[in-house]
């Protein structure tokens, strides 16, 4: 019996064409994406939870009240250890994904990441007391994870006090992302930082 993500739909056919992060974006079949935290506190384990979970697992913020793209988010901790609601806010999402597009939704998630994973940063090196900041490639599974915390980052922001409900942003920012659309927050931020590290070469 072929497990499908949701009941709904399929891991066969989705590609991943970054060949740098397919070793770290799992598409392991899974009906519920919830592993109970069963690859926590184990090196480089979460490249083997699969890659709806993570994306849940980063909608479940806390409310820190740290300032964002020049707001301050208070969320007040709405979704952090809901995960069954965010999963569910996800499977809405796919659903309208599926509905918008008439594609596969996960191979659509497959190509937002691709699409908002960034190959450059900066960070800060010193010599003889003077800080510097330098140019450095990011490893594959770095990208992944900056790819999934704009994302989240992207539909929090885009739900925060507007009457777009998460599945909605969520919905929203997949779709831009997938076709690297310059209106996705999570390109935007992309193109923000591999600018910044192109400026520090």
């Amino acid at each position: 019996m072929e497990l499908k993500l949701f009941g709904k739909y399929a891991y066969d056919g989705v590609t991943v064409k970054d060949r740098s992060m397919q070793r770290y974006l799992s598409l392991k079949p899974v009906v519920l994406p919830h592993t109970f935290a069963r690859h926590a506190n184990q090196p480089f384990a979460k490249a083997q939870v699969n890659i709806v979970e993570r994306l849940a697992n980063k909608l479940m913020r806390g409310g820190t009240g740290e300032k964002i793209s020049g707001k301050i988010i208070r969320t007040h901790g709405k979704l952090q250890g809901k995960k069954t609601k965010v999963i569910k806010a996800i499977e809405t999402a796919f659903d309208a994904i599926a509905k918008k597009t008439g594609k596969n939704p996960i191979q659509v998630l497959v190509d937002a990441l691709e699409n908002v994973a960034p190959r450059e940063d900066i960070t800060r090196v010193r010599f003889g007391g003077v800080a510097y900041q330098v140019a450095v490639d990011i490893s594959a599974q770095r990208r992944l994870d900056l790819a999934l915390h704009n994302l989240a980052i992207a539909a929090v922001l885009a739900s925060f006090d507007k009457k777009d409900t998460l599945s909605d942003a969520l919905t929203n920012e997949i779709i831009l992302a997938s076709q690297n659309n310059p209106d996705s927050y999570s390109v935007k931020r992309k193109n923000e930082i591999e600018r910044m590290a192109r400026s520090a070469r």
